[in-house]
């Protein structure tokens, strides 16, 4: 499989925000291993462009969505500078295809994580603070019509985050039955609590530092790891101000134009 050429098609789809057919139709056999080999090509191309990879991000953290997948763990993809949005700052509805947002915890480590054997204390260690975030997601698949390989070799359906200006010591919070609150325009559209992301928040970065591992990968110091999302996507649509409150680590705003 011409793991680049695939790459480039991915990248293309969401600069012209033109989706493409899914991968796992018009290349039956896909493997999770081959999205991967993909994912780490559009990491190259990015890079070589100059793009600067910031952190990481983890998908598929939920039962349910692993559920509707057919999978039984999580997936991950990379955040780059040009993803970033800063708090207060817009997000144009228009430059991306099938935007969704996710309110999720934002990890902000202070040393290196690499696996295999790397436990929660581990992550515990390693994070200087936890941060509400949002991850605005996005597929260049067509309609969302996604198997795993498909999210994979799309950079986990990265495509912008926003993170909370106060950074809390994970000393200072139960990550594990930490509320959240979901407002879209003042109106509460959901509500959830930091065990619904893989159990325990920092269990899922311990997963991917394990994951990461196979590829001889480390989770390094500086870098920001968007942990899951804590309940399911919202769609988005221009004019939308989505509003997310953590207890104890305070709120986050996003405007949609």
């Amino acid at each position: 499989m011409d793991y680049r050429g695939v790459a480039s098609q991915l990248l293309r789809a969401e600069a012209e925000r033109v989706a493409i057919d899914p991968l796992t139709e018009t290349h039956p056999g896909l493997t999770v291993e081959d999205a991967y080999r993909i994912q780490l090509e559009q990491v190259d191309i990015r890079r070589a462009r100059g793009a600067k990879v910031i952190g990481k991000k983890i998908g598929l953290t939920s039962k349910s969505m692993q559920r509707l997948l057919g999978v039984n763990e999580p997936d991950y993809g990379h955040l780059f500078d040009d993803m970033a949005l800063l708090e207060g700052e817009p997000c144009r509805r228009n430059d991306l295809i099938y935007p969704r947002i996710e309110a999720e915890l934002a990890f902000v480590l202070k040393a290196r994580l690499k696996g295999p054997g790397v436990t929660i204390t581990d992550v515990y260690r390693a994070t200087e603070g936890v941060m509400p975030a949002f991850e605005i997601v996005d597929s260049r698949i067509r309609d969302w019509k996604i198997k795993l390989p498909d999210t994979v070799a799309d950079n986990g359906s990265s495509a912008r985050l926003v993170l909370g200006g106060q950074l809390v010591s994970v000393r200072e919070v139960n990550l594990r039955l930490v509320g959240m609150v979901l407002e879209k325009n003042g109106e509460v559209v959901s509500t959830g609590a930091g065990a619904a992301v893989w159990g325990h928040p920092a269990a899922a970065v311990a997963w991917l530092a394990n994951k990461l591992a196979a590829f001889d990968v480390a989770l390094e110091a500086g870098e920001i790891v968007l942990s899951g999302a804590v309940t399911a996507a919202e769609t988005v649509s221009a004019g939308d101000v989505y509003t997310v409150s953590f207890d104890g680590l305070g709120s986050l705003n996003q405007r949609f134009i």
